[in-house]
């Protein structure tokens, strides 16, 4: 697995090459629609892009360098300017958006459980938000991630008192405790068929996406 980082310059007469401003509302969207014009024979196969953020990858050694050989090609040709100080090449496992890569499947970045692990119980709704869009970021890790919240959830609601209560506290706790045990979920084999099943309540509804490899039972994707 190669990962990547590049920016993307435009090139007009008789200006120099520029990178794109990202200041612009409009910016993020127009450069992942442009990685995806200039890598779209590529994307699924041999690499997977995201904003300016990419991986390519390969079951050995010398798939790799092919495909690297391939990607570095078509950004000659497009005038793409990589920034090799923040390029990683050959790796068997990294970081790629938040989460750990690697051929066993996706897992949650050690680095940020720790820190979220050591926090104390919010003391105001804007603590409570503040924990529940950090955990929220790993909840495909976190089965009946919607109703271990529930107590918490429902102090986001208007014209609730604020008061952290047993429940909650509970519920804190779970969360933190879940997301250092989370699992690691498989990458897909879209060869092969999937599974789907699904729960619900009266707040809540939660649904495990999942595939069987090699006679074995359903491993969660997501």
């Amino acid at each position: 697995m190669i990962r990547k980082r590049q920016h993307l310059l435009a090139h007009t007469e008789p200006l120099p090459l520029r990178r794109m401003p990202f200041g612009l509302c409009n910016a993020p969207g127009t450069f992942q629609r442009c990685m995806m014009a200039i890598f779209h024979d590529m994307i699924e196969k041999t690499m997977e892009v995201f904003m300016d953020d990419f991986s390519v990858f390969g079951s050995s050694f010398s798939t790799c360098l092919t495909h690297l050989e391939k990607m570095l090609k078509r950004c000659e040709d497009t005038n793409l300017a990589l920034n090799w100080e923040k390029s990683h090449f050959m790796v068997k496992e990294g970081i790629v958006l938040g989460h750990k890569i690697s051929k066993s499947g996706i897992e949650v970045d050690r680095a940020k459980i720790d820190v979220i692990a050591k926090l104390p119980h919010p003391t105001t709704v804007k603590g409570v938000r503040s924990f529940l869009g950090h955990a929220g970021f790993y909840r495909r890790f976190i089965q009946n991630f919607s109703k271990i919240a529930r107590p918490m959830t429902h102090l986001l609601e208007k014209e609730t008192p604020f008061y952290f209560s047993k429940e909650c506290i509970e519920a804190f706790n779970t969360l933190k405790k879940n997301l250092t045990e989370a699992p690691i979920l498989i990458a897909p084999d879209w060869n092969e068929p999937f599974e789907l099943m699904c729960d619900a309540s009266d707040f809540a509804l939660g649904a495990v996406l999942g595939q069987r490899h090699e006679g074995t039972t359903s491993g969660p994707i997501h």
